[in-house]
Formats: C-alpha cells, sequence, structure tokens
C-alpha cells in the first residue's frame, strides 16, 4: 500500500478515483466519456451546478459570493485580482509569508502601488508575524492562509476594515471559518478539491466593477459570474472531479468534521516530531500548518537514508521543497488517519535503528 503525503497534486478519496475512472470509460451509461461530452450540454451543465451548490453549501456562503470554476490555477489570480480591484494610483496592503506571497505581490505592482505590511523573511519564514497595521486607504489586504512551502499557516485570521483577499490553496475546507468576510478567495484545486485543472474563485460580487481599467473579457470576474464559470470552455474533467470530491466532503459531515479528523493527523505527527530524539520541527508551534507539517533531522546525515527507509515502506511524497529541505508531509483532508499513524511508526522504527 502507498501512503500518499505529496504537496500537490496530492490524495484524493478512493471512492473519487474509482467513479472518475469509470466516467472517463462511460459517463452515467450514457455511452460517453467524461472527456467527450459537450460542455454546453444538459448533462454537463448540471455537473457545474453540482459542484457550485456544493461549495456553497460546504463554505456557507451567503447569496453576496458567486462560486467560480476558472482556468489558469491560483497563480493567474495572482494578476488577475489587482487587474479587477485596483487602479494605478490606488494601493493594496500584502502580507509576505513564503514563496506564494512573493509571486502574489510582484503581479500585483504592475496593477497599482503595493504595501508589504509584514514580512517573515528576517526568520527564513519559520512563524507568522504578530505585530502589523493595515492602512485603512488600503483597497484590500491579502493573505496566503496557510504556506505550502514552509510549513506555517495563519491560525487566526486578521480583521481588518479592508476588503479581504486570501490565497487558501493548500488549505481550504479544512477548517471552518466565516468564509463570507472575504470578499475574494481563491484556491488551485489540486489539493483539498479535487484534480490538478481548475481554479476555484469565491468572489463578493459587491467588490467588482469598482475600476476605471479596461479589463480584457477573459480577465473580468463580472463575466465569468454573467456566464456561471462557462464564459468559454471549462475544464471538463478537473471540475467533475471537484464535483465528486465536494460530494465525498459532505458525505463525510462537511467542513467541520473534516477539521476534527484534520486536528487529530496533525497533533499525532506532531507530537511524534517533538518526542523523538532524530527529528525536530521547524515552525513556531503557534504557526505550525495543520496540512503541510516540515521538519528536520537533529543529524542532516540521516535524512536521505530516513527518506530510502520510507520509500520501501511505501511512504511517498515526504520530501521537503527544495528550498527548505528536511521533509514534508502533507495532511490534506482525504489523507486517512492511518496514514499519519504508519508514518509514525515508521519514524518510531527507524529511530530504534540508529
Amino acid at each position: 500500500m502507498v501512503h500518499n503525503f505529496n504537496a500537490g497534486p496530492s490524495i484524493l478519496p478512493k471512492c473519487v478515483f474509482e467513479e472518475a475512472s469509470q466516467a472517463v470509460l462511460n459517463y452515467n451509461q450514457s455511452g460517453l466519456s467524461i472527456l467527450e461530452i459537450g460542455h454546453r450540454t444538459p448533462t454537463f451543465q448540471a455537473i457545474m451546478d453540482e459542484a457550485r451548490a456544493l461549495l456553497k453549501e460546504l463554505m456557507k456562503l451567503d447569496d453576496d459570493h458567486e462560486v467560480l470554476f476558472l482556468h489558469g490555477g491560483a497563480s493567474t489570480q495572482f494578476m488577475q485580482i489587482p487587474m479587477n480591484l485596483l487602479d494605478e494610483k490606488d494601493a493594496a496592503a500584502y502580507t509576505d509569508t513564503g514563496v506564494w506571497s512573493i509571486k502574489a505581490i510582484k503581479e500585483a505592482k504592475l496593477f497599482g502601488k503595493v504595501e508589504v505590511v509584514c514580512s517573515g523573511k528576517d526568520n527564513n519564514y519559520t512563524a507568522i508575524p504578530k505585530d502589523f497595521a493595515v492602512p485603512n486607504d488600503a483597497k484590500y489586504f491579502h493573505i496566503t492562509t496557510n504556506n505550502t512551502i514552509y510549513g506555517s499557516q495563519w491560525q487566526k485570521i486578521p480583521v481588518t476594515s479592508n476588503v479581504m483577499i486570501a490565497d487558501m490553496s493548500s488549505d481550504i475546507l479544512s477548517r471552518e471559518m466565516d468564509f463570507n468576510a472575504f470578499g475574494l478567495i481563491y484556491a488551485g484545486a489540486q489539493k483539498n478539491i479535487g484534480a490538478a485543472g481548475v481554479n476555484v474563485v469565491i468572489v463578493n460580487k459587491n467588490i467588482l466593477g469598482k475600476t476605471k481599467r479596461a479589463i480584457p473579457t477573459i480577465m473580468d470576474y463580472r463575466n465569468h459570474v454573467k456566464e456561471g464559470s462557462m464564459l468559454n470552455t471549462p475544464p471538463v474533467f478537473a471540475v467533475y472531479v471537484c464535483m465528486l470530491t465536494l460530494r465525498w466532503l459532505k458525505e463525510q459531515g462537511g467542513v467541520a468534521a473534516i477539521e476534527k479528523i484534520n486536528n487529530q493527523k496533525a497533533a499525532l505527527l506532531y507530537k511524534e516530531i517533538d518526542d523523538n530524539p532524530l527529528f525536530k520541527g521547524t515552525i513556531a508551534v503557534e504557526d505550525r500548518s495543520k496540512m503541510n507539517v516540515c521538519f528536520i533531522m537533529n543529524d542532516p546525515a540521516l535524512e536521505e537514508p530516513f527518506l530510502a527507509f520510507s520509500k520501501q515502506r511505501g511512504i511517498n511524497g515526504i520530501k521537503g521543497h527544495r528550498l527548505s529541505g528536511g521533509f514534508r508531509a502533507s495532511l490534506y483532508n482525504a489523507l486517512p488517519l492511518s496514514s499519519v499513524e504508519y508514518l509514525v511508526q515508521t519514524m518510531k522504527e527507524f529511530a530504534s535503528l540508529q
């Protein structure tokens, strides 16, 4: 058995794989593959409608918030957000908590002024900045809720009067929060929502149409809202896998239920990291991510042997990102508690051999 701790594309529920694989051959006994059905047909419209409705239900979104399934991944949103929300004279506030924040800041500077209100760079992103202020006149305030590469997470979302924008690519739907408090949320699907190839955007329609900038048709959120995410050909299969994954999450009891399991998984692994003399965590305890657990070995010479030992036992995807090194175990929604228990046992066994 393979235990998949990959950071993304990542583990999905087994039932999703099974149903999606059958749909590739013959979708709902139609004689057609999900890969070849027309996106303007009632068949696919039902899929899109259900996916959007499930996300609205799971996030408890109000009528002001619209769910979009778009192309381009989360990285496209780095520039699409300021393109839609900023004029050149306007300023936006950003937090710098790692690589993805830096990329978002870079793109925003092409469309307006950017004030970086806090940064974890000086401590190599091992902690979330705590002491900062957001200018009242900032058009919006942008955070990256979970930092996939370094393994830190905003455990408490800052409260501000500004429009809140959040990149939730690696922790969306993993914990309860007031999603209606955000003006815009975006996330690549390939961690907690579905397969790579589609990007989810949740936007409060009231923040749109405020800029004087001419926006290309395909980049204007209002056009996607008007057309129900069908402005152009959507990534049909990726949206279908999202729908199946969202169905699965609802069947598990929704976000509140999966948060309890996620907390169990993270607590179990962090306890082993703290208790095992071979390992140590890299992030301030209060800022540790419950999705991407990053850790190193006290003796770097043991890292490659531990990777090999783990691989022999079917543990996949725990090698750390090239920028942070060490190890990273991603504990996304679909990863069962049993896989974390197995990783912990493997860590104990390796330590016993040293």
